[in-house]
Formats: C-alpha cells, structure tokens, sequence
C-alpha cells in the first residue's frame, strides 16, 4: 500500500493528533477527538452481551479497510456529470470520498440564512453554534465501537443549518459516493433546525464498482440531528452500495426540542453488512419521532438496524415501523427499545418490526423491548418473521401471474402501509431502487422512463396518515 494510506487496525493517537491539527480544530473537539479514540479502542464490536451472538460484525475486516491520510479529490465520471446536470438549480451537494465535487444553494436560501457546507467549514465559521449544541447534547463515547470510532476519526462531513422561522419547501440532496480507488471514508454530519423552521433532507448513499478483494470498501457515518422547538426536520436515507466487499456503519442521532417533530425515512438495499443505530430522543414536552423504515436483501446481504425511542419530556410520542424482505441467503436482525423516563409522564410509543422470507435459506430476527420508569404511558410493541405464503403464490399464479410475479406482488402489499407514511416522490424513489434490485440493474436513482412512470403513480395515489392497526396497552 502507498504511503498516504492507512488501515482501519493501524489507527493510532498519533493519526488523531495530525487530523485535528490539519484541520486547524479547535480545542473543545480535539478532547472530544481523544476521549472517543480510547473508548473506540477499547471497546468489542457488539457492546451489549444481549445482541452479541446476532451480530454480523465479524464481516468487517479492518486490516483491508484503507482511509486516505491526505485530501484527494476526484473528478465525477460521466455518469455522475449526468446526475450533476439533473439536479440542476436543486439545492444539492455531491461528495466523492472526502470532498465536495458538487455543491448548489438558491439564492433565495442564502438569502434567508440557510446554510449548506462541508463540516471542515462549518466548524471554522459557525464553531460556536455547533459547540453549543454538542455541549449540550453530550453523546455517550462507550455506548458503541463506531460511534467512538465516527466522533473521533471522521475525515469528512456535511453542516447543514436552517435558520429560525425558515421554510424550505424543496428537499436538501445530499450524495455521497465513496472514493473510486476503493478507500474507505468517516464521516460526520451535523444537521441544526432551529426554532419553527421546516425541511426535508434526502441523502443517497453509493460506491462504485469493486472487485479488489485487497479492499473492504467503508462507510462510517455518524449524523447528529438537533431539532429545535416546533421545529419539523425530516432525514431519508437511500442506502445503495455495491454488495461486494463492502460495509455501512451509521449512527443517527435526533434531539427533539418542545414541540419538535423528528421523520426518519431509510431505504435500505445496498453493502455487504449493513448496521444502522437510530436514536431519537424526546427531550423537549410534546416532542414527536417517528422512524420508517424498508430493508430489502439478497444474496448473503446482511442488515442489523436498531432503533430507540427515548421518551425524557412529557407528552411525547415516538413510533417506529420496520419491515425487511429477505431472499436467497440475506439475513436481517431488529432491534427495538422504548425507554421511558421518569419524567415522561403520559408518553406515547409505539414499536414493530416485520419480516418477510422469500426463500429457505433467508433469516431474519426480531428483538423488540421495553423499558419503562413512570406510570400513566402507553407503549407497545410487536414483531413477527414468516415464510411467504404459498397458498398466496398459487391464489395468484392461479389468476395468470408467474411465480416471480407474484411474489413482488405479495411483497409490495407487504411494504405498502409504510410506504404510505412516505410522501409521493419518497415512495417513487423507494420503489425505484427496490424494482431495479429485484431485476438486477444498477443501483441509482436517475430519470428515465421507469422512474417517470412511477413518480406518475405515486402522485395520484392517496396519502394515508392514520394506522387503525396502532393500538396501545397502558402501562399502570
């Protein structure tokens, strides 16, 4: 390997030291750098003994993870020119490995205060803003190896800010795309809504194509959002890596003001090893998180996603909605707690998750929990795994569909009532890249006639907001 490179088990203090001094950071985050780096360190890959014997961390090989020591910037490729051009005046960025190739904001957002850049810049001029909400929001170091990990050696990252009393109508776009020359990347990004400001961001997330077994291609991320009073911020994630030699871990955490509402929306369909950890935490009274999300995997894919609803204020609600369908081999594991503080009088949440088996060899695990310190809440939780239904497949063969047909048939009924918690473009997005994974064509979203059809269809279609089948048992 070249000299300007480094593997993941080779990480050191001295490596932590010349990042932050690089980069001209200021003291409050070189100590948070440090604390972090020695929990990473010692800490095992699965830290609760509960999940231990589920985890597919043992995938993740660190001596053929290779970070860049240096900056490096790379010219988008043509297909990437062509995305470029169709996100035209949209307010977007396009980060390959470390750097922003791409980056667009309307004058009219510029103009309002809104603020979209690469962290290394963001830290430099706002400094104090993202301070006060770190300091404020302490993050736990030794909850988790890679949380450690993100907040000590992120390499790279995206601050958004919204302003007070701001609107954004159009989604944010945020792509990130991994180096072409197989390097990993960490990354750490800030998103701050303040007080009665409104947005939508939507973040894909891509590798290229690697066939070097030398590289197990990397993605580390760490999002930090912070919702201010009556504030509404909605994240969707589109999660489509290559399936060869790569991983994604990402931490995500929420902290919710009063009356802050938190929407988390993931699509996951791409990497080898997917583990996601979703945090929302209601501090603020009235506070609102909801959590929706879509698993789709095939050949050995492997997805571990966890998700807490961490009710601190009263009067908050938090809801959680999971369902993965698994073919061949792929296996999924869920994990779910609802943590209900003392001071969280008359909270309300809500917790499932689903799986759907297509073949044999698919596995899928389910662990949803409770943990509850105050009366007078409502919290409910529920799982189920299953076989699809062969009496279905021949009901439905039966009526002139191929056995392939009618599974996506089963599958779409399967994932519909979340897909309804999504708005139109959410959805055609969604159903884009599951009916590109399902055919074997590549994992991308771009504007052909497929995706016109399918943005046709989801237009017209109603949006259903309420869930009859949401009941709760109180707790006493």
């Amino acid at each position: 390997m070249t000299s300007n490179l480094i593997s993941l088990s080779s990480l050191n203090d001295k490596y932590i030291k010349e990042k932050s001094t690089i980069n001209s950071e200021p003291e409050w985050l070189m100590e948070i750098r440090n604390n972090a780096f020695s929990n990473y360190s010692s800490l095992p890959h699965e830290v609760s003994p509960l999940y231990k014997k589920y985890s597919d961390a043992n995938l993740l090989y660190p001596d053929r993870i290779y970070l860049s020591q240096g900056t490096k910037t790379y010219s988008p490729e043509e297909y990437l020119n062509q995305r470029i051009k169709e996100l035209g005046k949209e307010t977007s960025i396009l980060k390959i490995g470390s750097s922003i190739v791409h980056s667009n904001i309307s004058d009219n957002l510029s103009k309002q205060g809104v603020i979209i850049s690469d962290l290394k810049n963001g830290i430099k001029e706002y400094g104090s803003i993202i301070k006060d909400r770190v300091h404020s929001n302490q993050l736990n170091y030794s909850e988790d190896k890679f949380l450690a990990l993100e907040l000590s050696c992120f390499d790279s990252g995206i601050f958004v800010y919204i302003p007070r009393n701001v609107t954004i109508d159009e989604s944010i776009r945020i792509i990130d795309i991994l180096a072409p020359d197989g390097t990993s990347s960490i990354t750490r990004n800030i998103v701050i809504a303040e007080s009665n400001s409104k947005a939508s961001i939507v973040q894909e997330i891509y590798t290229n194509q690697q066939e070097d077994n030398k590289f197990q291609q990397s993605l580390f991320e760490l999002l930090e959002c912070y919702v201010g009073s009556n504030a509404e911020l909605e994240a969707v994630t589109l999660q489509a890596m290559n399936e060869k030699n790569s991983v994604n871990f990402s931490n995500r955490k929420a902290f919710i003001e009063k009356d802050g509402k938190m929407s988390w929306y993931m699509g996951l369909f791409g990497a080898q090893l997917s583990r996601y950890k979703i945090d929302s935490i209601m501090k603020g009274e009235g506070s609102t998180a909801e959590d929706v999300e879509i698993i789709f995997g095939n050949n050995d894919q492997s997805f571990d996603v966890t998700s807490n609803l961490i009710h601190s204020g009263p009067n908050t609600r938090g809801r959680v909605l999971s369902k993965s369908v698994m073919k061949d081999s792929s296996k999924s594991l869920f994990k779910g707690m609802i943590k209900i503080d003392k001071n969280a009088k008359s909270a309300e949440s809500y917790l499932a998750g689903h799986a759907i088996l297509l073949d044999k060899g698919a596995k899928s695990d389910t662990i949803p929990g409770l943990e509850i310190e105050t009366n007078e809440v409502r919290a409910t939780h529920a799982a189920s795994v299953a076989q699809i239904d062969e009496n279905q497949i021949f009901y439905l063969m039966c009526r002139g569909l191929s056995n392939e047909e009618a599974k996506r048939e089963i599958v779409s009924g399967f994932l519909e009532p979340l897909s309804r918690k999504m708005g139109p473009t959410i959805r055609a997005w969604v159903n884009y890249l599951m009916e590109n994974k399902w055919l074997g064509k590549p994992l991308m979203l771009k504007t052909d006639e497929a995706m016109e059809s399918i943005l046709e269809v989801e237009k017209s279609r109603y949006r259903e907001t309420e869930d009859i089948f949401e009941k709760h048992y109180k707790y006493r």
